[in-house]
């Protein structure tokens, strides 16, 4: 009889040993990258329901959500009291936007643990993707339990920034800062806080800092040009805009906000060159940017073309009159004839009798009448 305890005993442990030599392979091909054999090896194991998660993390590892939340399911149910399954069960839901099951799982963890700040972080994420306000109140409730978590002072600084109320937006980045310096976006949100507030100041220090800690966007340059721009820092307000166009080469916007700020720095020929391709890009009414380019244009006596550029400006928008006022002035500079001159002007003060304008044409109508009479012009 003893013999016969011995052989079972010994028949128990060998199958044990098997069994967990088959696990430990199946673990080695997981940690490999070879998840599709490690599903096929975990499959085999005598008891499934210590493998179900391992399965269901190789699918996730693979991309087949569908397969994974199947077997994250079998494992929270074989085992309902392990946190750590519920907890990758509920995410993956919230990932594939199962919201309304994430978040009964996620109620169940926290029966498990309510202190533990990621539930309730994680919680908040599904409830924010289904547009539920309450997903602030898990924010918060994950702040409380860890005033340190980063993730959850963003969202909540975020959300004060939005509604525009931009010292409690500060409060919460400023408490993040503190565990956290080079936090970037948080960064971004201190940046953005001023700017709104119109702290230019301030705002270009917070941008730059995010340049300086490798950040770069289409976003952080366009603001960070527009407030050098408000300084009168013509030349760093372009090299931030000229950032702008490698993330938006196409961006009429920025070749136009170029060609103003070199038009600022008297760098006509460089403002004649954005302004044109901003021009060029555009499909919609441009009797703004055609004024200007023929500004520009006028600056450098190219009074031939700064006319064509004011008569596309008033063809834009034929109730332009500042743009009719400047072809007058134009002509003014590039015909000889006084009589012609005296002509445009006595019109356009007869067309627009009550406009600002027509103060200046009257007395340039006066100024070109004394030019004639000293020439001893009839």
């Amino acid at each position: 009889m003893r013999s016969f305890f011995i052989i079972v005993s010994l028949l128990v442990v060998t199958k044990t040993v098997a069994q967990n030599s088959a696990l430990n392979q199946a673990d080695s091909l997981y940690n490999n990258g070879n998840y599709s054999k490690a599903i096929k090896a975990y499959n085999i194991h005598a008891n499934p329901d210590e493998v179900y998660a391992k399965i269901a993390k190789s699918y996730v590892a693979i991309g087949n959500y569908d397969s994974a939340l199947e077997y994250y399911k079998l494992g929270a149910e074989a085992d309902p009291k392990n946190g750590l399954v519920l907890y990758e069960y509920a995410r993956l839901l919230s990932k594939t936007k199962n919201f309304e099951q994430s978040i009964e799982v996620f109620n169940k963890l926290m029966n498990i643990d309510y202190r533990n700040p990621n539930y309730h972080y994680e919680m908040g994420l599904a409830l924010e993707r289904m547009k539920d306000s309450t997903a602030l109140n898990r924010y918060r409730a994950a702040y409380d339990l860890d005033p340190t978590h980063q993730k959850a002072i963003f969202k909540i600084a975020k959300h004060f920034l939005i509604k525009r109320k931009h010292q409690t937006s500060h409060r919460y980045i400023d408490k993040g800062l503190e565990s956290y310096q080079n936090n970037v976006e948080l960064i971004s949100l201190k940046a953005q806080n001023y700017y709104y507030q119109e702290y230019y100041e301030n705002a270009r220090t917070w941008f730059e800092k995010l340049i300086a800690l490798g950040e770069s966007s289409e976003f952080i340059h366009s603001k960070l040009s527009m407030i050098h721009a408000e300084f009168s820092d013509f030349e760093l307000a372009i090299k931030q805009k000229k950032l702008v166009l490698k993330y938006n080469p196409y961006s009429a916007d920025a070749m136009f906000q170029i060609g103003k700020y070199y038009n600022r720095l008297n760098d006509y020929k460089n403002a004649e060159k954005y302004l044109k391709q901003a021009l060029v890009m555009q499909d919609i009414p441009l009797d703004y940017e055609y004024q200007i380019l023929g500004t520009v244009l006028n600056r450098q006596d190219k009074h031939k073309e700064a006319i064509e550029a004011f008569q596309k400006s008033l063809k834009e928008n034929p109730e332009n009159i500042s743009s009719e006022f400047y072809i007058i002035s134009t002509k003014d500079k590039y015909y000889g004839d006084i009589d012609t001159k005296i002509k445009l002007y006595e019109d356009f003060r007869d067309k627009y009798p009550d406009t600002f304008y027509s103060k200046f044409a009257s007395r340039r109508i006066t100024e070109l009448k004394e030019e004639k009479f000293l020439k001893g012009e009839d």
